[in-house]
């Protein structure tokens, strides 16, 4: 794997009014690789992927993107970075007066000059890559099923040909089925595009199934990070109530013994 982080994060501070969040956090997450966010809910981790690209202000520390400082990139930079990336947010968040192709065409629009025709082209074939038949892309967002608002999401942040993707929690509110469809949908666009995956999740079906490397947050800060019998060797109580405790899969338990 290149070693080169396509996100670096030093020293991060980040709070609300007088409650800090997240504490002198460090991370790198490099190119091409599926890194997989774990940690207590609300512990922050939907925090850090906010601050990353740009939605919630910093206290200290640093964040580079693409080896881009965002603190002293011009806003020309800045938005030429923000078009190698595509983010999906936990709930979708689509335009509920858009029909699904046109949520893939919105970025298209803000970014790029194309013609309508090549614009709804270009979205057809995102909507295709993620497994939504031509039948579903007129329908509106209150008309998908949960892992069809999903796979549309997926497919406006896929909209401008992104580098680098943010998913926070995917997997959140699907059957156990449509979970692993869609896990088994991330990594082949993954490995098909060539992308780097920054995934918040709490499934761990997820952290199994598709992440090259998993980062535990715990009490603002990245306490381990590695693979995940990295993961399962640690002796941190939260990461062993987490990955080793009563509701841990009995697939989990055997490999966890096998790391000691």
């Amino acid at each position: 794997m290149n070693a080169e982080p396509l996100i670096s994060v030093r020293d991060l501070v980040v709070g609300f009014a007088d409650q800090i969040v997240l504490d002198h956090l460090s991370l790198d997450v490099h190119r091409g690789e599926i890194l997989g966010l774990v940690g207590a809910s609300g512990g922050g981790k939907s925090v850090l992927l906010r601050s990353i690209i740009g939605l919630l202000a910093k206290q200290d520390g640093k964040i580079s993107l693409f080896s881009i400082d965002r603190d002293t990139a011009t806003q020309e930079t800045t938005r030429s970075i923000e078009r190698r990336w595509g983010v999906l947010f936990q709930q979708g968040a689509l335009f509920s007066s858009l029909n699904t192709r046109q949520n893939v065409e919105f970025p298209m629009r803000e970014y790029l000059r194309l013609s309508e025709k090549l614009r709804e082209e270009v979205a057809l074939i995102k909507l295709g890559m993620v497994g939504i038949s031509s039948e579903d892309t007129g329908k509106f967002p209150a008309e998908l099923s949960g892992g069809m608002t999903k796979r549309a999401a997926l497919a406006r942040a896929l909209a401008l040909d992104p580098e680098l993707v943010f998913l926070d929690e995917p997997t959140s509110g699907l059957d156990p089925i449509a979970a692993g469809d869609f896990d088994a949908l991330i990594q082949t666009l993954q490995q098909t595009l060539g992308l780097t995956v920054f995934m918040v999740t709490h499934d761990l079906d997820s952290l199994y199934a598709v992440c090259d490397r998993i980062a535990v947050l715990v009490g603002g800060k990245i306490i381990v990070q590695g693979p995940i019998e990295t993961i399962l060797a640690c002796e941190h109580p939260w990461v062993k109530a987490y990955f080793r405790g009563k509701r841990t899969r009995e697939t989990t338990r055997t490999l966890g013994q096998t790391t000691h």
